[in-house]
């Protein structure tokens, strides 16, 4: 079994900044890759931003380039996404995953966290 929880969330207004922390224990400490995703009100879940094992390889959707930092502690068996200058379109749940199934690059994963809410005001 493995487990995730998501946490930062909150209520933000417009260029403002959050860290969301996601914090793995079980199965999900393991040597495997992590990921955000968010779902926004009425729409589709989407990939946010990925990272590897050992934190050599990340990928961000463009929507987030140079707004978004991922970022993981293996000692700490945590990983963050620090976001800055968010936009009302960054709102939604934010979900953290472990484990892709496949390549790094997979948008399926084992292991998936509740969810954070991010609102971003106007």
């Amino acid at each position: 079994q493995g487990q995730l929880v998501e946490s930062g969330g909150g209520l933000v207004q417009a260029g403002e900044a959050l860290r969301l922390s996601c914090a793995a224990s079980g199965r999900t400490t393991g040597r495997t890759g992590f990921a955000w995703f968010r779902q926004a009100p009425g729409k589709e879940r989407e990939f946010v931003a990925r990272i590897d094992w050992g934190a050599f390889y990340t990928s961000y959707a463009d929507s987030v380039k140079g707004r978004f930092t991922i970022s993981r502690d293996n000692a700490k068996n945590t990983v963050d996404l620090q976001m800055i200058n968010l936009k009302p379109d960054d709102t939604g749940v934010y979900y953290c995953a472990a484990d892709p199934i496949g390549p790094i690059t997979s948008p399926h994963y084992i292991y998936w966290g509740q969810g954070t809410q991010v609102t971003v005001s106007s």
